[in-house]
């Protein structure tokens, strides 16, 4: 991508606000399991940084995506995954489809806060029997006269605990699963509503994260999304931002656990020399880096299409399988070279170990992926018509 003076003032806005108002307390965040979502919300909000690709009319910047990449890059020089995971949410997977396909009323109503940093947002698409299958949810919608009732429950919720809304899917219909779903914001004081503890995770500690159930919900129908039915269709689009957000926002933690690296292996003798004097070490090193820049370009290169209006499930897919793969050889490699100070909970690359792990499953697993890339190939076997013993036993 050609970089602009715009977008160099963006991450240099960014970077400012990364050491003043996060990284200084990020330790601190991390035992706590914690962080002051709407206060820090409302400082990001204050900057525009929570609606750089949203429409103006609702207090958005109105910049290109391309924009939001860079903040999406910037926001990976956080010393935790969590912090920058929960922004994401807000940004890249609870409000694009609102600001995309949502009434003017709702955009109003829930998108003009959630770029203000006012209220603090979710997405409610997993469930415990539902991940990376989205087709096979169980909360359903019904229609009861003016309004919605809405039962069932989502699991690993991130933001739930503090947010303000959630934009829900859920079945609307008993039709087939691609056009039986569809998207709903609903605000999270609607009575009916309940959170277990937060969930106690391997890595994204100072995320809240939550499972969300729903008795009896009763919101109004114009709390919809775009068309009834449409949901799935929606929350693929939605898809597309949350992949690239998650590919472009692990280059730089991962350029600074090589670069931290480096440092100690410089520092750390063996042998009567550097540690970083190993041939098997720095050419290590430079393998990896050498992969990172490919993922970037891959990164640049969707992000550019998708501001050309094409449509990038295939490279968003890619980038998202290349990063969770990637994070995860990177940091086992970079700990390896720590020895047993890698091993120490507290050490920022162990973080970086723990917390990198979640990209190869949330937002759609590796596997999920690879299915989608195969679709898109041509090389992805259809379903065999069933046998004929096969059909007599389930008659």
């Amino acid at each position: 991508m050609l970089f602009t003076e715009e977008h160099d003032a963006l991450r240099r806005t960014i970077r400012q606000f990364i050491d003043r108002e996060i990284n200084p307390h990020v330790d601190e965040w991390e035992a706590a399991g914690t962080f002051p979502m709407h206060e820090l919300f409302r400082k990001a909000g204050d900057l525009g940084l929570l609606g750089i690709s949203k429409p103006e009319a609702y207090g958005g910047m109105g910049l290109d995506y391309s924009y939001s990449i860079v903040a999406a890059e910037e926001f990976g020089t956080v010393h935790c995954g969590g912090v920058p995971m929960a922004i994401g949410v807000q940004t890249d997977m609870c409000t694009p489809a609102l600001a995309r396909f949502g009434s003017d009323a709702l955009r109003e109503e829930f998108l003009r806060p959630a770029i203000s940093g006012e209220w603090v947002g979710c997405i409610g698409v997993s469930e415990t029997g539902g991940g990376s299958d989205v087709a096979s949810i169980r909360t359903t919608a019904r229609k009861d006269g003016d309004d919605y009732v809405i039962n069932g429950s989502k699991m690993w919720i991130t933001n739930s605990p503090s947010a303000d809304f959630i934009c829900l899917l859920a079945n609307t219909s008993d039709g087939k699963p691609h056009s039986n779903k569809s998207l709903i914001m609903v605000p999270m004081n609607t009575p009916g509503i309940s959170l277990s503890q937060p969930l106690d995770k391997l890595g994204m500690r100072s995320s809240e994260t939550a499972q969300v159930f729903f008795d009896s919900v009763r919101v109004p129908r114009r709390y919809l999304l775009g068309q009834e039915g449409a949901g799935f269709m929606m929350q693929m689009v939605q898809f597309q931002e949350e992949r690239l957000f998650g590919a472009a926002n692990i280059l730089k933690g991962l350029e600074h656990c090589i670069g931290s690296t480096i440092a100690y292996c410089k520092e750390r003798q063996t042998f009567g020399q550097p540690l970083i004097n190993n041939q098997v070490i720095h050419f290590r090193l430079a393998e990896l880096q050498t992969e990172i820049e490919c993922l970037r370009a891959l990164v640049y290169q969707a992000t550019e299409q998708y501001v050309a209006g094409k449509d990038v499930t295939q490279l968003a897919s890619m980038a998202k399988l290349k990063a969770g793969r990637l994070g995860r050889e990177v940091t086992d490699a970079c700990l390896q070279y720590w020895g047993g100070m890698g091993y120490m909970w507290d050490n920022p690359v162990a973080r970086a170990y723990r917390d990198v792990r979640l990209v190869s499953i949330g937002g759609g697993a590796d596997e999920i992926m690879l299915g989608i890339i195969c679709k898109l190939m041509g090389t992805l076997p259809g379903k065999r018509p069933a046998s004929p013993t096969q059909r007599e036993g389930t008659q």
